[in-house]
C-alpha cells in the first residue's frame, strides 16, 4: 500500500496523535501479525488491527461458523453458518481496506505446523480456546524468538498475557505448567459476551504498543479483568523452576 493523501486521510485521526505521527503509521503498515484463533477475541482483534493499517494479516482457524458463535464473534451473521471462518472474516476485513495482505491458515495447530505458520510475522496472537494449543503456540514462539500476545475468556473474567521472548522472561508455562484436571472454556461454562469484545481489544492495544515500541506494563504481568466488579488487577509472573522450557535458567 502506497503513502498517499489517500492512505493518509484514512488514518489521518492516528497520524495526528504526536505519538504515532506519520513515522508510526509506516510502522503499523509494514508490520506482519498472525491472529491463532478467529473466535470471541479474534474477531475484535483482527478488526482493529485491519482497521488501524496493519499492511500484512495472518489469520489461522480451522473451525467453521456456528450458530452458537454469534453472540460473541462479532465478524459473523447467520449467512456465515457453515462457511469457514478464515474465509469469511478475509471477506469482512477486506471490506474494511481492500489493500491489507491477508494471509489464510485453514489448518488447526499442531507441533508439525505451527513453527512453519508462525515463521514470517512478527507478533504472533492467541485467541484459542484450547490449552493444548497455548502450550505449542508459546512453546514455537519462544523457540523461535518471537512476540506473544495472548488472552483467554472465561465466564465473566478474561486475562491478558504478553511474552516478549526476544528477551528472558516467564513463559505461558510458568504459570500454567499442566492442562487443568477440569475443563475450563467457553463451550464448557459459557461467556459473557462483552468479556470477548474487551480481551480481543486489549490484544489489538498491546499489538499496537509493540509495533510502536510503547513501553508496556505487562512485562513479567499479567492483567487479570473482572466485568462484573469492572476491575483491572495486574499480577507479577514469576519463573517456575519446574517449566518445561526452562525459563529461569
Amino acid at each position: 500500500m502506497n503513502f498517499d493523501s489517500r492512505y493518509f486521510e484514512r488514518f489521518e485521526k492516528q497520524i495526528i496523535l504526536k505519538k504515532i505521527g506519520i513515522l508510526g503509521q509506516k510502522k503499523i503498515l509494514k508490520s506482519k501479525v498472525l491472529i491463532i484463533g478467529i473466535g470471541g477475541l479474534g474477531c475484535p482483534l483482527l478488526t482493529y488491527l485491519a482497521a488501524s493499517g496493519v499492511g500484512t494479516l495472518g489469520i489461522a482457524d480451522h473451525d467453521k461458523v456456528e450458530l452458537s458463535n454469534l453472540n460473541r464473534q462479532t465478524l459473523f451473521s447467520t449467512s456465515d453458518i457453515g462457511k469457514f471462518k478464515v474465509d469469511q472474516a478475509r471477506k469482512k476485513i477486506l471490506e474494511i481496506n481492500k489493500k491489507i495482505k491477508i494471509k489464510i491458515f485453514k489448518k488447526r495447530i499442531n507441533p508439525g505446523n505451527c513453527k512453519s505458520i508462525i515463521k514470517n510475522f512478527d507478533i504472533i496472537c492467541d485467541g484459542t480456546d484450547s490449552y493444548e494449543t497455548r502450550f505449542i503456540i508459546n512453546d514455537q514462539c519462544k523457540k523461535n524468538k518471537k512476540i506473544l500476545i495472548s488472552a483467554a475468556i472465561n465466564k465473566f473474567d478474561g486475562h491478558l498475557f504478553r511474552f516478549n521472548f526476544k528477551k528472558k522472561t516467564p513463559c505461558y508455562r510458568c504459570f500454567m505448567p499442566e492442562k487443568p484436571s477440569n475443563l475450563n472454556n467457553c463451550q464448557a461454562e459459557g461467556i459473557f459476551s462483552p468479556v470477548a469484545g474487551i480481551l480481543g481489544s486489549l490484544q489489538a492495544n498491546e499489538v499496537l504498543k509493540e509495533i510502536l515500541n510503547f513501553k508496556s506494563i505487562l512485562d513479567r504481568r499479567l492483567i487479570i479483568f473482572d466485568s462484573i466488579t469492572t476491575n483491572f488487577r495486574s499480577v507479577k509472573l514469576s519463573f517456575n523452576p519446574g517449566c518445561k522450557n526452562k525459563c529461569s535458567k
